[in-house]
């Protein structure tokens, strides 16, 4: 890798998602609409050479990467090493990869397989819509054949009704015939469920008891983060024999506390958010947590870009049991090296993210 080239050049942009149907409610927010949009910076060498990326979080200044060498702020073997160019982690990722003419995943080295499990993420609460005559369970039934014919296999159903837009006992109620029927609907796919802390413990252990022949493949975010319900729900999963995965950390995350937590025994998977996380911390965490016997799968919801980011760290690091899809286009983004075929999403082999900047 060209590790000495220098950036000459940052360029903001934005890339602008479309769904293929709008996506509605969950247990906590409104309508998530036909697609967001993401903040992009592109890097250039002063060879010529393009890397480019959604922007992560911290406090965004040009200053930071610009009339640097790449070695300056970027390590391969560990990613951004100057805590100033953070917002920039995935396009110096993507810079990486092309000044060493390999993708990403490779980069982090290649210990996860380049065709991960991907699941749809885009099950919402499409059933309350429209409001003046809502379409009942034939509106998530719907979604999920369309985005079976994409190529997913697996399917994570927003669950919690009953927090916000129902009754309790009506959202509940609305939840397992739900989750039931899309198993009937879909015998062979992994579900998962994701409750946005919509619940609290002891609802959320009767919905389970209801559907407990789903066989469901994790249960995210159930309540509020709180370590003895965690228990609870540990001991009754236990008691039932279910081998259905605990997942939690996407909301405000405090990463030692939920490592502890883990380590307990109390989370499977850990969640946090592979841009407002970072991918660079990712690579931090994810050797800690298979020393912990804990896995990890990014957050990805938003923009189909996350998607990518986050397939391109478990094909690298390995111990991502699933990647969560956003089904859409991104329009100023040529993303046709990745191919989601009977439900695993096979990475390019393009240099750094293998997403060609058309905008």
């Amino acid at each position: 890798m060209r590790s000495a080239d220098r950036i000459v050049a940052v360029e903001h942009h934005t890339a602008h998602t479309t769904y293929p149907h709008t996506v509605g409610r969950n247990a906590r927010l409104g309508s998530h609409g036909t697609g967001p949009r993401a903040d992009i910076l592109l890097l250039r060498t002063e060879t010529g050479v393009t890397g480019w990326g959604a922007r992560s979080a911290g406090d965004l200044d040009d200053d930071a990467v610009l009339g640097r060498r790449l070695d300056e702020v970027f390590d391969p073997a560990v990613g951004v090493v100057d805590a100033a160019a953070a917002p920039f982690d995935l396009a110096l990722h993507d810079l990486a990869g092309q000044l060493a003419n390999v993708p990403v995943y490779r980069l982090l080295g290649a210990a996860g397989d380049p065709r991960p499990v991907c699941y749809d993420g885009a099950i919402y609460f499409d059933d309350l819509d429209p409001e003046d005559d809502p379409v009942g369970i034939a509106g998530p039934l719907g979604n999920c054949a369309a985005d079976h014919e994409l190529g997913y296999r697996a399917f994570k159903l927003k669950i919690g009704r009953g927090n916000r837009w129902m009754s309790r006992a009506a959202g509940d109620a609305r939840d397992i015939e739900i989750t039931r029927a899309v198993r009937t609907a879909y015998p062979n796919a992994r579900i998962l469920v994701d409750a946005n802390d919509g619940y609290d413990c002891a609802g959320v252990i009767e919905y389970l008891r209801a559907v407990d022949d789903c066989d469901l493949f994790w249960l995210e975010e159930p309540f509020p983060d709180d370590e003895s319900d965690l228990r609870r729900l540990r001991d009754y999963l236990g008691a039932a024999g279910s081998s259905t995965l605990v997942a939690d950390g996407e909301t405000d995350p405090d990463v030692p506390s939920l490592l502890e937590t883990a380590s307990a025994g109390l989370i499977d998977v850990l969640l946090m958010d592979v841009c407002t996380f970072g991918f660079t911390p990712w690579r931090r965490l994810m050797p800690e947590l298979v020393r912990r016997g804990v896995a990890g799968s990014p957050h990805a919801w938003g923009v189909p870009l996350k998607t990518f980011y986050a397939a391109q760290l478990a094909a690298g690091l390995g111990n991502v049991p699933a990647v969560e899809g956003v089904p859409g286009t991104i329009a100023e983004v040529d993303s046709s090296g990745y191919q989601l075929t009977s439900g695993r999403l096979q990475l390019p082999t393009a240099p750094g993210f293998g997403l060609p900047w058309l905008g």
